[in-house]
């Protein structure tokens, strides 16, 4: 028995990804709660400035689901369980609607529809630039990502446009650098675990491309 039919398809879509979907809703669920139960007071439990707290909070779990996008197919290609293919699609929707949450953050409770202070922001501050810039990218991968979408561009056309987020990737990486103004542990981290997805995509098209086209069975 293969690694690809040692899960039954049926036992994927209707017990393992509602498991991934409930779990991907974790983070959302305990912020909404505590913020809800306990109130945006400095004395609660997330801290001074809860605002901050709440947006950075969902930022940093958009970068994280982008990572756990990015590793799906390095994951893939090391273990070779071919199942975990159908969970990257999902993944990948989750970075982009924590990413939503996160820019809505900003937008409603920081900013208070403000747009005129926001596009100076976005102006001026090259993180908040880096970081709506990246979302653009996102935005288009979300809205790309179904079948029907793919067939309207082509298999073709549809590989390269997904190929963005690699790009995307770094931009978070270098929105969450830049945003915490300074040499932090936190954002390098995550810097590291982008270059080593990066990178084995790359070590793996370098070996794929040395060993030529392969002759016909």
């Amino acid at each position: 028995m293969t690694r690809e039919t040692a899960i039954p398809p049926q036992t994927i879509k209707y017990v393992a990804k509602p498991l991934v979907f409930a779990s991907a809703l974790i983070p959302l669920a305990w912020v909404a709660w505590t913020a809800i139960s306990s109130g945006l007071g400095p004395a609660g439990p997330l801290g001074a400035n809860p605002i901050e707290y709440i947006n950075r909070f969902l930022g940093d779990w958009a970068i994280r689901f982008l990572l756990l996008a990015l590793a799906v197919t390095p994951v893939r290609g090391i273990t070779g369980w071919t199942p975990l293919m159908r969970f990257r699609r999902m993944i990948g929707l989750f970075a982009f609607f924590y990413a939503c949450m996160h820019v809505s953050s900003y937008i409603v409770l920081d900013q208070f529809f403000d747009w005129t202070e926001i596009w100076k922001d976005i102006v001026k501050r090259n993180y908040i630039t880096v970081g709506m810039v990246n979302f653009v990218l996102l935005a288009s991968l979300a809205a790309t990502s179904t079948k029907g979408m793919i067939k309207r561009l082509g298999a073709k056309r549809w590989t390269k446009l997904h190929k963005l987020i690699y790009v995307a990737g770094i931009a978070a990486c270098l929105h969450f650098y830049m945003m915490r103004k300074g040499v932090q542990l936190e954002p390098i981290i995550y810097a590291g675990i982008c270059a080593v997805l990066l990178g084995y995509r790359m070590a793996a098209a370098w070996r794929k491309k040395a060993r030529g086209p392969q002759p016909a069975q």
